[in-house]
């Protein structure tokens, strides 16, 4: 149990921050999964559209501190490599 106002106040700050993280840590898990199966499915358009609205949500994540710089990078390049893949 907190027993200053400021750390009750941190507590509250916290929990908020908290369910922003999860929801945005979910958004990005379901775009990746949306390149992933379109990659799967060997539909290369669908998999480049997907990829395009998968970057900038896992940038964003980057920016707003819940995924890790070299974790996101390595990610995108991975997709991408894979979405190549297909056509050959």
């Amino acid at each position: 149990m907190a027993n200053h106002a400021s750390a009750e106040k941190r507590i509250r700050r916290n929990g908020r921050r908290t369910e922003i993280n999860h929801a945005r840590i979910s958004r990005i898990r379901t775009h990746v999964k949306r390149v992933e199966k379109a990659i799967a499915a060997g539909d290369k358009t669908t998999a480049q559209e997907a990829f395009k609205a998968a970057q900038p949500e896992m940038q964003r994540g980057v920016v707003k501190g819940v995924l890790h710089r070299n974790t996101v990078s390595r990610k995108l390049s991975r997709l991408n490599a894979a979405i190549k893949a297909i056509g050959a």
